[in-house]
């Protein structure tokens, strides 16, 4: 059947894209901003993005989702459906966790939690996503389930800050709780995926289990020709821009932006976004996806030369909007192309754990790395911190370069 964004399916993917954004923006700006009212350093700012790593490792617990039934009697809903099912309950009271935190220590904590819910809850969603809509399908299911995962983003972010003035952080947090648990009605609604006829089952003692679980869809991967390049782009493609966003809310705090400003940007973003993922589908129709990759990737790095001039200009609210405009418009073409992209490149015998080992090596950088940002800053100043980050994109475009004119059909999967 194909889709439409008339369709159950399409409001059943917008809702799960929802269901995804939500938790991780709780971890990013909005953590982030309440630590910087909390009065915290920005090195310790910084460290904040050691939280991902529960996003970066995610491949290592995938294949427990490919291949152990759901738990607490949830096997009944299916793989995917019972999965999912099981970790809302961890969400939210994580997040509830969150919004009755007193200090820095405690958010850290709460945070770790939520992230590595939400990066459970991912494998499973995006396993869903792959199984259940067909080829000629994936790109608009990824644009819509990115069209959801936005809005969340705008909700816990911007939304959140807003609410705060008014009814404080803890009341503001508990709302978030609340709008997570609406995932589960959404998970309900949505119809289980059959089991690839490929699938692997997995034989022998618990240590084979293991290695075959986790092993095989990596050995599978690097097999292919030009396999181990596609993964290094893959490490590197985001680099520079997860890098950038990690300083953001310090950077509006230095530049002397209030609470209520910086709440403003999130309509920008989430317009430009949205009009990107849009633009996204038609550049990659154009160009092709490997083309649109290197087209898209050179001009969101182009555009962070955007925090570099806003780095230099205290107190310009329109500039501060006119840069958030402008590099989620192109960010979001960028995330179409990329994670269309990732979506190829899975094998059916192995969709969640591939799928969660690319997007893993997609933001490891910036969860390792990146936890060293404030401490860049103290050392290069904010204007010297974004060139730098600037700078750290060119690597991954011209491995691109090489990839499409080497193998260009690298990394493809072959069932």
């Amino acid at each position: 059947m194909t889709l439409t964004l008339r369709s159950r399916r399409a409001w059943i993917m917008a809702g799960l894209g929802f269901a995804s954004g939500l938790p991780l923006m709780l971890t990013i700006t909005t953590l982030r901003q309440f630590l910087v009212e909390l009065g915290t350093p920005v090195a310790v700012i910084g460290l904040s993005a050691n939280i991902g790593l529960a996003y970066t490792f995610k491949f290592l617990w995938s294949p427990v989702l490919d291949h152990a039934a759901p738990p607490f009697g949830l096997a009944r809903f299916g793989r995917r459906r019972g999965w999912l099912l099981a970790v809302q309950p961890i969400l939210v009271l994580a997040i509830a966790a969150l919004a009755f935190s007193t200090s820095a220590l405690h958010a850290f904590i709460a945070a770790s939690l939520i992230a590595l819910a939400s990066a459970t809850q991912d494998i499973a969603i995006d396993a869903w996503r792959i199984e259940s809509f067909g080829a000629d399908d994936q790109g608009l299911a990824t644009a819509i389930y990115v069209w959801g995962y936005r809005i969340a983003m705008l909700v816990a972010s911007g939304g959140v800050l807003g609410m705060v003035g008014v009814i404080g952080w803890t009341w503001a947090l508990l709302a978030m709780a609340v709008l997570a648990s609406l995932a589960v009605p959404t998970i309900l609604a949505a119809s289980e995926p059959p089991l690839p006829a490929t699938r692997h089952r997995l034989e022998g003692a618990a240590m084979e289990r293991l290695q075959q679980a986790v092993m095989a869809p990596l050995r599978e991967f690097i097999a292919r020709p030009g396999g181990v390049l596609v993964l290094c782009f893959v490490l590197l493609f985001n680099l520079g821009e997860n890098t950038a966003g990690i300083m953001l809310t310090p950077l509006y705090r230095f530049l002397g932006f209030s609470r209520d400003i910086v709440a403003g940007t999130s309509i920008f973003s989430l317009g430009g976004t949205l009009a990107g993922l849009a633009a996204g589908g038609v550049v990659v129709a154009r160009l092709g996806l490997r083309r649109a990759l290197v087209a898209t990737g050179f001009a969101q790095t182009c555009a962070m030369a955007m925090y570099v001039w806003l780095a230099g200009s205290p107190g310009q609210v329109d500039l501060l909007y006119a840069t958030v405009l402008i590099e989620a418009l192109v960010q979001g073409v960028a995330t179409a192309s990329f994670l269309a992209y990732l979506s190829s490149l899975c094998a059916s015998a192995f969709t969640a754990t591939q799928y969660a080992l690319l997007t893993s090596l997609a933001v490891v950088a910036a969860h390792t790395l990146g936890g060293f940002s404030g401490y860049a800053v103290d050392a290069l100043g904010f204007p010297g911190f974004y060139t730098l980050a600037m700078g750290a994109a060119f690597p991954a475009m011209t491995l691109m370069l090489v990839i499409l004119r080497r193998f260009p059909e690298a990394g493809v999967a072959r069932d």
